[in-house]
């Protein structure tokens, strides 16, 4: 071998910058989200796209700045544009959406930039008149930008939480695959009532089926006896006349001339029956709605949980997770309520309330966990602008074994405590309030909380009842910054006890025969638990208002694109 041949260790290879899947701009975080934050791509080509943050010409307009940010991650790249290449008047407004061409190069020593991109081709622009734009570069509050849901995502915070949206939707779906659990999507649509609350969004044609009827009512009044008479005497004239022609053995083209006609007077009398009955407003049936005129032939919903659906896979796949919205027609302007939120529901044949708290405690670590090692960037933007202990509070509950005590021992704890009034009372049989929840986890125990066997008066009917009779199999996760995370328990496997509690609650059994069912054939011990997927968002990045971290907010009075 010749002496000139170059060792391994002495070759420096350059990294490649991947393209965008399905596009041939590359990403800003491919270059920026590095070691060194793109410095070693200096000299290579790159071809981005992205929305000005800040634009400035310089140079007395022989040049400008941009900061060009495209949602991949936190980090903007800084754009030099000539004037010689471009208008540079058009580039520079806020909001405005380039595809530029260059050379990725190192800035100047003293820059806080590690790489920059010098352009020599701009391939596209989308036009921004700063005037009109709503959304200017000074410091926008939350509330605001809820009225302008569509372009908020443009913003560092909303793009922010988009990612831990994200990252924590992909977390969630790891977790249960890697677990061997079957994603199973149940239905937004539901005539059975999980919660028994009552507050459930109705879903009905009945009343666009009324202001039909009504309108046509209108332009059109109904026939009248006569009409209807008439009309039945004329199905019966040219009854008679089919008759008389195949009795004289008429020709075939006759009779099936003569047939037509007769078919025709049968469907005109059959329109002029149907709209004889017509009725405006909701029809009606002992003095009450009659649902079974409605598109489903009962009264129907949108779900509030996918749990007794997913109960039916679990009762023979044996390991189900459904991941879905649901919906709550609660009328709440608090900052912790929404009227359309997601929920993460595992069930689990087999297991009991422990084996219940054992995953809920799992699936809750694997989360934070996964922002640590996935998010960091977004969550260093967390703590600098909204919660400086959000990643701190991420590390403590991702190593830190779940403190688990009784409903009753929850309620000794908090009747002891001096230093502090409690706006609601606490005592037994009472259901914890926000700040019975925040108050154990963040001041008694500093750490997260499981309750566990709660009093059967304030829970679901599908809880399991303990020994005692005063007590059911539930739980609930209880976290800093939100209180209750998760809500779970070991589910009534006893047709005779679960039929029983259903009565009590004053629901109907009849909705509810299929889940019966389930008991009576081949019953099985299981479990599971719901996480409200917005509290976890809350709870991660520290955001005060839970309308701020779904994309697109519903709530009374405010249902958005």
């Amino acid at each position: 071998m010749s002496d000139q041949t170059p060792q391994i260790s002495d070759l420096t290879l350059t990294p490649t910058l991947p393209r965008a899947a399905f596009s041939q701009r590359v990403p800003i975080r491919h270059i920026l989200n590095t070691v060194d934050k793109g410095a070693s791509f200096a000299g290579q080509r790159a071809t981005v796209g992205g929305w000005v943050k800040t634009g400035r010409e310089q140079g007395k307009g022989t040049f400008a700045f941009l900061e060009l940010n495209d949602g991949s991650c936190a980090a903007n790249l800084q754009v030099i544009v000539s004037a010689t290449v471009s208008d540079l008047t058009e580039l520079v407004h806020t909001g405005t959406c380039v595809t530029v061409s260059g050379t990725l190069t190192t800035p100047p020593e003293g820059t806080k930039q590690k790489i920059e991109l010098r352009v020599d081709q701009v391939l596209d622009v989308g036009i921004v008149n700063p005037s009109d734009y709503p959304l200017p570069k000074t410091k926008l509050t939350l509330e605001f930008l809820r009225d302008y849901v569509h372009l908020r995502p443009r913003t560092n915070t909303i793009s922010a939480i988009a990612r831990i949206r994200n990252a924590l939707s992909y977390a969630t779906h790891t977790f249960f695959q890697q677990h061997e659990f079957m994603y199973i999507h149940t239905p937004i649509i539901t005539t059975s009532d999980c919660e028994g609350a009552g507050e459930m969004f109705q879903v009905t044609t009945l009343i666009n089926e009324s202001e039909r009827i009504e309108k046509e009512l209108k332009e059109s009044s109904p026939p009248s006896e006569a009409d209807i008479e008439a009309a039945k005497l004329l199905v019966q004239e040219k009854g008679d006349a089919v008759k008389t022609l195949k009795a004289d053995k008429a020709k075939k083209e006759e009779i099936v001339a003569a047939v037509a006609v007769l078919t025709k007077a049968k469907e005109d009398f059959a329109k002029l029956e149907e709209r004889a009955k017509l009725q405006p407003g909701l029809p009606k049936k002992d003095g009450k709605i009659d649902y079974t005129r409605d598109f489903f032939g009962r009264q129907a919903f949108l779900t509030v949980s996918g749990q007794l659906q997913a109960e039916t896979y679990a009762c023979a796949l044996s390991s189900v997770y459904t991941f879905g919205p649901t919906f709550r027609a609660e009328n709440s302007h608090t900052s912790r309520h929404l009227a359309e939120f997601w929920m993460v529901e595992p069930e689990i044949a087999f297991a009991d309330l422990e084996d219940d708290m054992n995953c809920a405690e799992a699936y809750v670590k694997f989360m934070c966990q996964w922002l640590l090692d996935h998010c960091l960037d977004d969550m260093e933007f967390m703590v600098k602008n909204f919660d400086k202990t959000a990643i701190d509070r991420l590390r403590m509950v991702a190593s830190t074994p779940f403190v688990r005590i009784t409903y009753t021992e929850a309620v000794t704890l908090l009747e002891q405590v001096t230093d502090k009034k409690f706006e609601n009372k606490v005592e037994w049989g009472v259901d914890l309030a926000s700040e019975h929840e925040r108050y154990l986890t963040e001041v008694v125990f500093k750490k997260p909380v499981i309750v566990f066997n709660y009093p059967k008066g304030i829970k679901a009917f599908y809880m399991r009842l303990n020994d005692d009779d005063k007590t059911v199999a539930a739980m609930d996760v209880l976290v800093p910054k939100v209180g209750e995370l998760v809500g779970g328990s070991q589910r009534e496997e006893r047709c005779d006890i679960i039929e029983k509690r259903i009565t009590e609650m004053g629901l109907p059994l009849e909705p509810y025969k299929w889940y019966l069912e389930l008991r009576q054939f081949g019953t099985v011990k299981h479990s599971g638990f719901g996480l409200g997927f917005e509290r976890m968002l809350l709870f991660a990045t520290g955001i005060d208002n839970i309308r701020d971290v779904i994309p697109f907010p519903r709530f009374p009075g405010r249902a958005d694109l």
